[in-house]
């Protein structure tokens, strides 16, 4: 059982009490004697010496541990907190007359300052996708398309200011204390097997960006491992999914390399893994879940409707899995979202008295390669 650590004023009672009761015989003290406040003191002290005691002991274990002495004890196991990561893209500009954009070009845009990835050359009447990077990593880089950009410094036959056609991503910021504990944690409680299910799940979620893994043995046939990700943070735009193309490392020789998101974790992993494994990164396939809800009465209002579809799409990202997936606890399959899953989502978002979800009315199942999310929320009264 914990030792219960004495509070100051119990450390003051104990140390009066025994002046008190001294072989000098000290007693009876005037209002103003110095005994009683020395004990004050011997009793204060004491309590910083149980605090650093105190603070030693929480230091001493991994799962408890914080600051530098927690990434330490992940260190000790080879698991790093995950660096921020700056977000990129492409963004178009249109040349009067033909120009050329050179590396490392500023723009500004949402508050924010990107530089060219190199030198681009625009010919007359034509718009060119010029490609950027943030130059300050962290999620805030991330873009939405229709964003205004401008070049910081105007540049001869260039239209100065254009607009994204498409968002930037990839901005990720570094990763929470909390998260990393919880990953550092799951690898102290699942030692490396040499290429199990947890250890690849581990592997991916070391890569700056991702938030999610799951494992597939066999997926591809015998010796073949699919492993599917999601970047919660560095993709918000598209929903978490990776974006590029599903494949092997750039080192694999026997498949076809992937591109974009997928790439970067399998060159990650491909350091990793077991040398006979066949290793194939993929985005998990969309699958979007519409619900209705009825039965809300007064509480049928677009704030109460907002913190419904906030808990339901919570719910799929605490809960949902790729289907066809394995559970590396079980090893086996994971389990369906059973309904009692989004009722008790729903049911604590506080002020709402009355509900009754009409669809959907059964446990949810993906199908292989398949990542339930939250689709259309219909609401009645």
């Amino acid at each position: 059982m914990p030792w219960p650590r004495p509070t100051l004023t119990q450390l003051n009672n104990q140390a009066q009490q025994d002046i008190a009761s001294s072989p000098l015989g000290l007693s009876g003290f005037l209002r103003r004697a110095v005994m009683p406040v020395l004990g004050l003191v011997q009793a204060g002290f004491a309590y910083l010496h149980y605090a650093f005691l105190d603070y030693i002991a929480q230091q001493s274990v991994p799962w408890t541990a914080t600051g530098e002495d927690a990434y330490a004890w992940a260190a000790l196991i080879g698991v790093k907190q995950k660096d921020a990561t700056a977000s990129s893209g492409v963004v178009p500009f249109t040349a009067t007359v033909a120009s050329e954009i050179a590396a490392d070009t500023l723009i500004n845009g949402g508050g924010l300052q990107f530089t060219t990835s190199g030198a681009v050359s625009i010919a007359a009447g034509t718009t060119v996708n010029v490609p950027i990077t943030c130059t300050v990593a962290g999620n805030a880089g991330n873009l939405a398309a229709g964003t205004s950009m401008t070049l910081a410094s105007p540049i001869a036959g260039i239209t100065s200011t254009t607009a994204l056609t498409v968002a930037l991503t990839g901005g990720a910021d570094q990763e929470g204390f909390d998260a990393f504990r919880t990953r550092y944690l799951a690898q102290y409680a699942a030692a490396p097997q040499g290429g199990d299910l947890a250890d690849y799940i581990e592997w991916a979620e070391a890569v700056p960006g991702v938030t999610r893994a799951w494992v597939l043995p066999n997926g591809g046939g015998a010796g073949t491992v699919v492993v599917y990700v999601m970047l919660d943070e560095a993709q918000a735009a598209y929903g978490g999914f990776p974006q590029g193309g599903n494949g092997g490392a750039a080192a694999e020789a026997r498949i076809t390399a992937a591109v974009g998101d997928q790439l970067t974790v399998a060159n990650a992993i491909f350091v990793e893994q077991p040398v006979t494994a066949l290793v194939t990164l993929a985005a998990p396939i969309n699958e979007p879940v519409n619900f209705t809800i009825i039965g809300l009465g007064a509480n049928n209002t677009p704030v109460m409707q907002v913190a419904i579809t906030t808990a339901l799409a919570d719910m799929f990202l605490q809960q949902a899995n790729v289907g066809g997936t394995m559970n590396p606890s079980t090893m086996r399959p994971w389990s369906a979202i059973d309904q009692s899953a989004w009722y008790e989502a729903i049911g604590a978002i506080s002020g709402l008295t009355a509900f009754n979800v009409v669809l959907p009315n059964a446990p949810l199942t993906p199908g292989t390669g398949q990542l339930l999310t939250l689709g259309s929320c219909t609401f009645q009264s």
